[in-house]
């Protein structure tokens, strides 16, 4: 489980590539490193990757081909920045929301306003999608976990501060990007099962 609270970014120094799979490799400061082992989980973008390799500040992780084909991760390249957050443990505080670290879908930066000491920016999701997004509901972007600040169709926007455009990939993010999407698990719970219930009433 993850929390969508970034803790750092972190440059992809290495990446191995094979049909359909690829490894890559990250530099991970003494800070974020600190009780890491083989099989942990690291959220990259806010997909959940296992270590399978740790040589000094790098470390490894696979990718399979349903997640190079269901996120952005298959896009990144080396010298690319990803967003990191280890799993919470137990007793953690939870500042963002639950988050799985499984990506449902990508969408595309559509629109990004500037202001002082704020940054909104639009995106555009799959249709199938959209009725889990709400006004004033959660949702994770690339791991981080924002409040959606206005809906318009399969449009949403979320409204960042500085602290967030410092800590996380949010302060470069432009026109055209593709961010990795994960509705809240409570949102998508509840749509689904009144749809069930709506949809044996039909039936």
């Amino acid at each position: 489980m993850f929390t969508g609270i970034v803790q750092t970014t972190a440059e992809i120094i290495q990446i191995e590539k094979k049909t359909n799979f690829q490894s890559h490799v990250i530099r991970m400061d003494d800070v974020m490193r600190k009780g890491l082992e083989i099989g942990a989980s690291v959220a990259h973008n806010g997909c959940c990757l296992t270590v399978t390799k740790i040589d000094g500040d790098l470390v490894w992780f696979d990718l399979m081909q349903a997640t190079l084909a269901l996120t952005n991760l298959g896009e990144v390249k080396e010298g690319d920045k990803v967003n990191l957050e280890r799993a919470a443990r137990f007793g953690d505080e939870i500042g963002g929301h639950s988050m799985s670290g499984h990506i449902m879908c990508t969408a595309e930066v559509i629109d990004v306003i500037e202001s002082e000491n704020n940054r909104q920016v639009w995106f555009e999701v799959p249709a199938n999608i959209s009725k889990y997004v709400f006004d004033k509901g959660y949702i994770g972007i690339d791991g981080i976990s924002l409040t959606i600040g206005a809906v318009e169709d399969n449009r949403f926007c979320v409204n960042l501060i500085p602290e967030t455009l410092q800590r996380t990939n949010m302060g470069w993010r432009a026109k055209g990007d593709r961010v990795n999407i994960e509705v809240d698990p409570q949102t998508q719970a509840v749509v689904d099962t009144v749809e069930r219930v709506l949809a044996a009433k039909q039936a």
